[in-house]
This record gives structure tokens, C-alpha cells and sequence, in this order.
């Protein structure tokens, strides 16, 4: 008896199709993913920034507050009221970059939870936040490294920026001021290639496990050839939620200057107008805050359908995805991650072919490819020597190209015309008929069922 294959229902669809993907598919698939896990993606990313947030203002807060209250014990106007004065300035700006600094790196584990979500969103499957913790975690450390040496260089850059203009201004403080100008017009660009550039060493450190050189060496080779498509996905996205959280932002500032002017019209609010003040600016700040927040979790969803698209292109990780989806469908089990594998391959180049067929003209721009014969199975004009299973050699019909056989292949002769056969009195026979019965619906629902 024959054993037919069972019957496996089609795979579940991931959020992005499996295959190289467009401008408009990677920027709309941005924003689609928020609905395929939201409790994690954006409830973890609220709360660990918002907790971030707070933390970051409590601290500061109280570095002023123990700073400033010095000036209480001092006499304004005095040398040492000044310098007091210029000395708790600095340290809460300090405290306030170095805090700002340490919450910015939790941000960064919400963007390794959000790009390891994604990876798995785009083959259907949903993890929950420990899940994706574990997924992260064992790079954890490398995560806050790249995102520390960042800092460390864009630090360093502008403290030798800011040494050199320092210097010149001491000698020509004109030409101190157009190098400033200069530099920060110059900066703007440099930022922005490099940002590009580097956006996916955390997607390479996260998804393939490489190292901060590796990640960075990854992300250099595979933004070649969709630099501008990531650089546009990116600052659409940026300018997007920028414009959203003005408009939403103006109302709460109209309505912060109208309780100002209409609760105290002489400029000294009683405690009840001030308290009204500060919850209007306290809403406008968390409005703010839920904006810039959603934008991190976009980005970062963003980031991750480029790497995924530039690796398709690259090293044809479509066809790994595609592999893995077909072999977990059908029920196999401890599957190796296929962004694991076939790390650094090079693919040839995707490019249309047209083959054409008889009566049928290629298109235009596009210049026909011969097509070879395989191994056991002759083609018109060729035959396998020594291949019993080949089957029959066919010569080539007359009026056709001939193409030089390939290794292993001979060529072989146009067979010999046939004589015709007459009939008594030297006729010709007449050619068969080429009438067909007519087709009935039967027949062609035979015919167009998928079963054969």
C-alpha cells in the first residue's frame, strides 16, 4: 500500500511576511506590533521608565535640596555666598547627567526585551516577559557596555570640542564662535551616519549573542545597501511622535498660562493658584512621558524589522525563518534558533530572470537566460553518455539555437526526415483531425481539484 503524507494545517502568520521587506511594510509593521503583545510591550516598557523616572527626579531633587540649603547659613552678595552658589549648580548638573545616564540604561533593557519579542512575533510565537528576560539576560552586560562606551566617546568628543573652541577663544573669540557654529551644523549629520550605521549592534548582540566589536562590525556590514531606508524609518518615526507630543502638549501649555493669568493677575499667587499650576505642568510632563515612551518601544520595533530585513537580503535568513516555521508546525520539536544560524552567509544577489518560452518574448531589460540541461534529464539535442536511465536522445529541432552541451553531455544529431506515406494512386493521406470533444463541467471540476 501507499503511505500518503498527513495533512498539517498552514502555518500561523507571523506580523511581517517572510521575505525581504519594503519601506512602508517595515515602518507600518512598526506600529501593528503593539497589538501583538501589549502587556509586554508596552506595559513593561511604561513601568520600568516611569519607575526610572521618578527615581531620576527624587534624586535629584534631593542633591539640590542638600546643596542649596547651604546658601541658608551664608550671607548673599559675599564671596562665599557666590561660590557655594556656583559649586551646588554644578554638583546637581552632575547628579542630573549621571542620573539621567543610569535610567537611559534601563531603556536599553527595554529595548532588548522589545527586539527579542519582535524576532519572535515575526514567526508567530509569543513569549512571556520571564521568557523574554531569559532571552536577554545572558547579554544583559553587554547591552549597558555598548551603551556606557557611547556615552564614554560622545562625552570625550565633546569635551575635546569644547577644550579646543575654549582655547581659541581665549586668542580671536570671533573666530571661537564660528568654530562653534561650525561644529554643531557639522555634528548634526556625523550623528545622524552614525547612528545609522550602529543601529543594529544591539539587535546583533541580542539575537545572535555577539560582542560589543562583533555587534558593531555586524551592523556596519549589514546596513550596506538599506542605509537610507533605516535612516528614513527612523527619523519618520522620531519626527512623528516630536509633532505629537507638541500638539498634544500645547492645550496643557495654553491651559497653564490662562490659570496663571486668570488666579493671579498681579504676579503673587496665593498657595491654592500655585498648587493648580503645578498639577497642570505635572499632567503636561506625564503626557509627555507616555508619548516618549510608546516612541521608545516603536523605535526599537522598528530596529528590529531592519535587521531582520537586511539579514533576508544578506545571508537569506527568509529561508532559515521559513525552515524553522514549516519543521515547529509540524510538530518537531527542540529546533536550533534560526537566528542563529548561517550567520555571515553570502547569498547571490536577488534578481528577476525571465526564461522564455515558446511564443512568448522576454521582457524588456531583462536578457534571456540559456537554460542547461540537468543531471538525468535530457534535454532536445543532448544525451548522457554512459546513462542508461537517461532515456532517448532528442535532436535539435530545426530552426532553434544550439547551445554547446555541457560537461558530460554530447550532442546529438537532427534524426533523419521520415518518409511520407501515400496512398494507391500516389495521394497524400489526409492530416488527422483536431477535433476534441467538448469539455463538460465534470470534467473541469476534475481537472481544477486540488486533490487531483
Amino acid at each position: 500500500m501507499t503511505a500518503y503524507p498527513a495533512w498539517t494545517p498552514a502555518s500561523r502568520p507571523g506580523i511581517i511576511p517572510l521575505h525581504p521587506l519594503t519601506f512602508g511594510t517595515i515602518l507600518g509593521r512598526s506600529f501593528v506590533a503593539l497589538r501583538q503583545n501589549p502587556r509586554v510591550l508596552l506595559g513593561f516598557a511604561l513601568v520600568v521608565q516611569t519607575l526610572a523616572y521618578i527615581v531620576v527626579i527624587v534624586a535629584v531633587a534631593a542633591v539640590a535640596w542638600a546643596s542649596f540649603s547651604r546658601l541658608d547659613t551664608l550671607e548673599p552678595g559675599t564671596d562665599d555666598f557666590d561660590t557655594v552658589l556656583a559649586g551646588s549648580i554644578a554638583i546637581t548638573a552632575i547628579a542630573g547627567v549621571v542620573l539621567g545616564l543610569a535610567a537611559g540604561a534601563l531603556s536599553v533593557i527595554v529595548q532588548g526585551i522589545v527586539m527579542t519579542e519582535v524576532a519572535h512575533a515575526a514567526v508567530a510565537e509569543r513569549l512571556t516577559l520571564g521568557g523574554l528576560w531569559q532571552a536577554v539576560k545572558p547579554v544583559a552586560w553587554r547591552l549597558f557596555g555598548y551603551a556606557a562606551l557611547l556615552v564614554i566617546a560622545v562625552l570625550v568628543v565633546v569635551a575635546l570640542l569644547a577644550l579646543g573652541i575654549f582655547g581659541i577663544a581665549v586668542v580671536a573669540p570671533p573666530a571661537a564662535i564660528g568654530l562653534a557654529v561650525l561644529a554643531v551644523l557639522a555634528a548634526i549629520p556625523l550623528l545622524w551616519w552614525l547612528s545609522t550605521k550602529l543601529l543594529l549592534t544591539p539587535a546583533a548582540i541580542i539575537l545572535e549573542g555577539a560582542t560589543i566589536r562583533q555587534g558593531i562590525a555586524r551592523s556596519w556590514r549589514l546596513i550596506r545597501g538599506r542605509f537610507w531606508v533605516a535612516l528614513g524609518v527612523i527619523l519618520v518615526i522620531g519626527i512623528t511622535f516630536n509633532v505629537v507630543a507638541q500638539v498634544i502638549g500645547i492645550p496643557f501649555s495654553l491651559l497653564s498660562s490662562g490659570l496663571t493669568t486668570i488666579i493671579a493677575p498681579t504676579g503673587d499667587p496665593d498657595p491654592s493658584a500655585i498648587i493648580a499650576i503645578v498639577i497642570t505642568l505635572l499632567l503636561t510632563q506625564i503626557v509627555t512621558f507616555l508619548i516618549q515612551s510608546v516612541a521608545v518601544v516603536v523605535q526599537s520595533t522598528a530596529t528590529a524589522l531592519v535587521y531582520i530585513d537586511c539579514r533576508m537580503r544578506h545571508e537569506g535568513l527568509d529561508l532559515d525563518l521559513l525552515t524553522y516555521v514549516e519543521r515547529r508546525d509540524a510538530g518537531i520539536t527542540g529546533l536550533p534558533d534560526p537566528y542563529r544560524e548561517h550567520i555571515g552567509r553570502e547569498i547571490a544577489p536577488r534578481v528577476p530572470v525571465a526564461y522564455p518560452r515558446p511564443g512568448y518574448a522576454p521582457h524588456p531589460g531583462y536578457a534571456a537566460q540559456p537554460a542547461y540541461p540537468q543531471a538525468g534529464y535530457p534535454q532536445p539535442g543532448y544525451a548522457v553518455p554512459g546513462d542508461p536511465q537517461a532515456g532517448p536522445a532528442y535532436a535539435v529541432p530545426s530552426g532553434q539555437p544550439t547551445l554547446p552541451p555541457p560537461p558530460g553531455y554530447r550532442q546529438v544529431p537532427p534524426a533523419p526526415p521520415q518518409p511520407v506515406a501515400t496512398v494507391a494512386g500516389g495521394e497524400t493521406p489526409p492530416p488527422p483531425t483536431s477535433w476534441v470533444a467538448p469539455e463538460t463541467s465534470s470534467d473541469r471540476d476534475d481537472r481544477e481539484s486540488p486533490w487531483g
